[in-house]
C-alpha cells in the first residue's frame, strides 16, 4: 500500500489488520496509541480503522507512525460491554465491531482485532465468518507464560463456550497444535488435556474418551500427546498446548491474571516497607523489572478465535497501549504466517481422514 492524497492506504503490499477502534474500556485513544506502537515494530503493517471518524482522525494525525498506513472508515455506532450478543447480531450492522469483522469476510484484511464485548464479538464472528466445516464449537486460545524455551504455552478454550464434549476437545487439540506450529514455530507441539490428576483413571468419562481420541490423532496430525496435565503444568515445560473446556479455562485465566497483579502489588509493598528494603530494591531493580515484564499479562494480550473462516483476535477490554500493541503484533505474526489458511487446511485434512476411515469401515463390514 502507498498513501494516497487523502491519506488512505494505497496499493503497496502489506499485512492489513482490521481494527474495532470503539471497543474497550479506555476508548479509542488507547487503541490508536497501541496501533502506533505496533506500527513502529512492524514496518509492513497496515490498518483499516472502524469507528467515529470525527474522534479518530485527530488521534491518528497526532501519530506519525500511522501516516499513510491507516484508513479510517466511519461507523456511527459502537457495541458496549452491556449489549447482549443477540441484540448486536440483529441490530449491529452500523457498529464498528461489525464493520471490522466484515473486512475479514470480504478479504480486505487478514485479521480483525477488537477490545470489545467478548460475547458479541464471538456471536458476530460466527454469523459473519461462519465456522470451518467440521468444527462444532469455535474456541478462544491464549498464550500463557511458561518455562518452555519459546516462553509461552497455548491454552484453549478460555471462554468461547462453557461446554465441551470429547469431540470438541479433539478439535481444540488439532486447532491448538496448529496455533502452536504457526504462532510459536513448534514443529511438533506437545498436547495435554487439563484434568484433576495425571493418572489415566482420574476425571470424568468425557475426558477419558477425549484422551483416547487425541492420542489416536496425534501421529497423523504431527503432535505428541502427553496425556492428562494438572493446573500446575499450565506454565510448565511439560506441555506446549493445554486443552480444556471454556468454563475451566476462563477461570484459570482470570485466576492467573489476578494472581500476577497481586504478586506485583505485594512486591511493591515489600520493597517500600522500610528504608533498608528500599535500598535493596535499588540493587534488585533490573531483576524486578525483568520479573515484572515476565508476568505482565499485557504483553501476552490477545485471545485468538479458532475454528472460523477467518482470524479474529479479542484483546482484553482494559488493554492500554502495551496491551493493544501486543494483540495487534500477534495478529500481524499470524497473518504473515498464513495461519487462517493453514488451520483450515489442517481441519479439512482431518475431515478427509475421518471420511476415509468411515468408508473403510463400511466397506469392511459389507465384505464381512
Amino acid at each position: 500500500m502507498t498513501p494516497g492524497a487523502d491519506g488512505k492506504p494505497g496499493s503497496e503490499p502489506g499485512t492489513v489488520i482490521s481494527v474495532d477502534a470503539m471497543g474497550g474500556d479506555r476508548g479509542p485513544a488507547a487503541i490508536v496509541s497501541g496501533l502506533a506502537k505496533s506500527a513502529s515494530q512492524n514496518p509492513s503493517i497496515r490498518f483499516i480503522l472502524h469507528g467515529d471518524e470525527a474522534r479518530l482522525r485527530p488521534l491518528v494525525r497526532r501519530r506519525r507512525q500511522l501516516a499513510g498506513i491507516c484508513e479510517i472508515r466511519h461507523a456511527p455506532q459502537a457495541v458496549t460491554m452491556e449489549d447482549k450478543p443477540s441484540q448486536v447480531v440483529r441490530n449491529g450492522q452500523d457498529t464498528s465491531m461489525w464493520h471490522a469483522i466484515e473486512c475479514v469476510r470480504n478479504h480486505e484484511a487478514s485479521v480483525a482485532v477488537s477490545c470489545g464485548n467478548t460475547g458479541a464479538l464471538m456471536a458476530l464472528s460466527m454469523i459473519r465468518l461462519r465456522k470451518l466445516p467440521g468444527i462444532s464449537r469455535p474456541a478462544i486460545a491464549i498464550l500463557w507464560p511458561s518455562a518452555n524455551p519459546q516462553g509461552f504455552n497455548v491454552m484453549l478454550d478460555v471462554g468461547a463456550d462453557v461446554r465441551a464434549d470429547a469431540n470438541d476437545l479433539l478439535q481444540y487439540a488439532l486447532m491448538g497444535a496448529s496455533y502452536a506450529r504457526n504462532g510459536l514455530a513448534l514443529a511438533r507441539p506437545r498436547v495435554g488435556i487439563l484434568n484433576v490428576g495425571i493418572e489415566e483413571n482420574k476425571g470424568r468419562s468425557g475426558l477419558k474418551e477425549a484422551a483416547e481420541m487425541v492420542a489416536a490423532a496425534a501421529t497423523a496430525n504431527d503432535f505428541d500427546f502427553v496425556g492428562f496435565v494438572e493446573g500446575g503444568d499450565i506454565p510448565s515445560n511439560r506441555v506446549d498446548v493445554i486443552v480444556t473446556d471454556g468454563f475451566t479455562g476462563n477461570v484459570a485465566l482470570k485466576t492467573a491474571e489476578g494472581t500476577a497483579s497481586f504478586v506485583r502489588r505485594l512486591l511493591a509493598q515489600a520493597f517500600r516497607h522500610t528504608p533498608l528494603s528500599r535500598i535493596g530494591a535499588l540493587f534488585a531493580l533490573t531483576s524486578l523489572r525483568r520479573l515484572s515484564r515476565r508476568i505482565d499479562p499485557r504483553r501476552v494480550n490477545g485471545g485468538v478465535f479458532l475454528g472460523l473462516n477467518g482470524t479474529v483476535i479479542k484483546s482484553h477490554g482494559d488493554a492500554d497501549t502495551t496491551g493493544v500493541a501486543a494483540a495487534v503484533g500477534l495478529s500481524f505474526r499470524l497473518a504473515q504466517n498464513g495461519f487462517s489458511e493453514k488451520l483450515a487446511a489442517r481441519v479439512a485434512s482431518r475431515l478427509a481422514a475421518d471420511d476415509n476411515s468411515q468408508s473403510d469401515t463400511l466397506t469392511g463390514s459389507r465384505r464381512g
